[in-house]
């Protein structure tokens, strides 16, 4: 796999995981997530500009920030117990569509 889709992946990850506990830090008044909100937002955008270097911008920004909302979909149903009904797990679908699309057949990317 090439190394910047290692980068990208964690970059995922991390905003993931700084996502999660933007929500866990209830409006930064719970200072342990908050210090993990801005670390794990740091570290992804850190990533994010080794990527850079490798991929055009829309198509990292695509790729990142539609990842990372299936993620936290995923994450606010099983850890904080948020519901998604038929349209938001459509809308989801299309985004994962759209990253495949972009992998399989945009030349933008480099494989």
């Amino acid at each position: 796999m090439p190394v910047h889709y290692i980068y990208l992946f964690f970059a995922v990850l991390a905003e993931t995981i700084g996502t999660s506990a933007l929500q866990a830090s209830q409006q930064f008044t719970k200072p342990l997530p908050s210090i993990l909100v801005v670390l794990a937002y740091g570290l992804s955008f850190y990533l994010l500009a080794l990527t850079l270097k490798f991929m055009p911008v829309g198509v990292v920004y695509a790729i990142w920030s539609g990842l990372g909302i299936v993620f936290i979909a995923a994450i606010g149903r099983i850890v904080f117990g948020q519901s998604l009904d038929a349209p938001a797990i459509l809308g989801l679908a299309m985004i994962i569509a759209g990253i495949v699309v972009i992998h399989l057949f945009s030349a933008a990317t480099t494989h």
